[in-house]
């Protein structure tokens, strides 16, 4: 995204979206602030500078507005991803657009200043968040049909769409978004845990393509399967090997390779910090985990537990990326056929190419 001021260069009218539609005007009453160990309720009505801190953190800040069972579920995403992917998903006017995830209704109400009253649709699977979204957006005379249901079914009866745009993360893109999309239409949506990608649906139909286009990080969609964090990964399984390894863990906090490690190990979560020195939490979501340290005077010490050998599995990910001239984020991409999905580094057609399967991701091509 060429940009100006932190400002889509070649697309001036989200700017002006932004500045017509004040984020605050579709945040709840209450917000939730991360304090470390736990969520905590910023009220408007009695921390009225906390709540608006929240709204307008900064480019880069969520504002969490729904909280269960400890876990954040719905947001006022950052305005700098918002702005990045209404970019990237190029409306225009009388344009028919389908969104996935209603949220706040904030979204959706920017991109119904660009494509107009009445040509937006978009789809929420919490009733309760629907009906709060519905009101702000009748309020605001955005002009925005909001149905509750399933965003992975998307929503026949007012395609096909111009645009499809989701804002909640997916793993596999739903073939009836794909389907429900007009050739030569564009659908912008986050894939799993980093990086969105803008695919435009083949002239017959039959396959949408395209590349990534940034970091984002979103909620996955209602009913995914739970991931667990390292540290209950950690307790289902607190036997570890204890070794030694050589990777340089500095070189994990490049965005290009921890995206292609995202693509060579679709299933692996990698969290970096520091403790007296750069320190990696590895695991699988479900029952392999370790722990890398590093050491100023020779190889790392590394501890792992559970059936895989994540450390080795890390290392020979790294020589694939490399074996492959190191590709960035963006020159990665991914095609969706009605039944497969792919990523593809430099070329869709002659590119080496990769399934998105669990453990490492296995070479289709």
């Amino acid at each position: 995204m060429a940009e100006r001021d932190g400002w889509p260069a070649d697309s001036p009218w989200v700017r002006a979206a932004v500045d017509a539609v004040p984020r605050h005007s579709f945040a709840p009453d209450t917000l939730w602030r991360w304090d470390g160990d736990s969520y905590v309720a910023v009220s408007r009505a009695t921390e009225p500078e906390q709540w608006a801190a929240e709204v307008y953190g900064g480019p880069g800040d969520p504002a969490v507005t729904q909280v269960g069972d400890g876990r954040a579920t719905s947001s006022l995403s950052c305005q700098s991803v918002v702005v990045d992917m209404l970019d990237s998903l190029m409306p225009e006017p009388g344009h028919r657009v389908l969104e996935l995830g209603t949220g706040t209704g904030w979204n959706a109400a920017l991109l119904a200043r660009r494509a107009g009253p009445g040509q937006v649709t978009s789809v929420e699977a919490d009733p309760g968040l629907a009906a709060t979204a519905r009101a702000r957006l009748e309020a605001a005379g955005a002009g925005v049909t909001v149905v509750t249901g399933d965003g992975g079914l998307g929503h026949a009866p007012g395609g096909p769409y111009d645009r499809v745009e989701s804002t909640y993360a997916v793993e596999t893109v739903p073939w009836e978004w794909v389907a429900q999309t007009r050739p030569g239409g564009r659908i912008v949506t986050p894939w799993g845990r980093m990086g969105h990608v803008t695919l435009t649906v083949a002239a017959d139909g039959l396959s949408a393509t395209g590349w990534v286009q940034g970091l984002a990080l979103f909620m996955p969609a209602r009913g995914a399967p739970a991931r667990l964090g390292w540290p209950e990964v950690r307790g289902h399984d607190p036997a570890e090997d204890e070794g030694t390894h050589t990777l340089d863990l500095t070189r994990l906090a490049d965005p290009h390779l921890l995206f292609a490690l995202r693509v060579l190990l679709p299933d692996v979560e990698i969290v970096l910090g520091d403790r007296d020195g750069p320190v990696a939490w590895v695991h699988d979501g479900r029952s392999s985990w370790a722990t890398l340290t590093a050491s100023a005077s020779g190889p790392g010490a590394a501890f792992q537990g559970g059936p895989r050998r994540l450390l080795e599995e890390i290392g020979t990910a790294v020589a694939r990326w490399e074996h492959h001239d190191r590709p960035d984020l963006y020159d990665f991409g991914m095609t969706r056929t009605p039944d497969s999905q792919y990523v593809w580094s430099h070329d869709s057609e002659t590119g080496p190419r990769w399934a998105a399967v669990a453990g490492l991701g296995q070479p289709v091509g």
